[in-house]
């Protein structure tokens, strides 16, 4: 965990979309980051397949971006060994 710097205007937009979607400024804020790496790896999704995407990794035991750039979401891990 670390710290990040932002502006106090990204702030301010944290807070009043974290509060009307219940969560937290740093739950909206890990959401947003999810979302944008998401498009970014892969451009031609909508967001309702990104949504999708992030549901799939969840169910996988979470995200992180060799999954997300590999193409493994959505795919089951080895329980025994922590891999796909």
């Amino acid at each position: 965990m670390g710290i990040v710097k932002i502006s106090d205007v990204m702030h301010e937009n944290l807070r009043v979309a974290g509060h009307a979607l219940s969560r937290s400024i740093n739950a909206q804020a890990e959401h947003w980051m999810r979302v944008g790496m998401l498009a970014e790896l892969h451009p031609h999704l909508n967001h309702q397949e990104i949504s999708q995407l992030l549901i799939q990794a969840e169910l996988a035991g979470g995200l992180d971006v060799a999954m997300a750039a590999s193409g493994q979401l959505g795919k089951p891990r080895d329980a025994s060994s922590g891999k796909h």
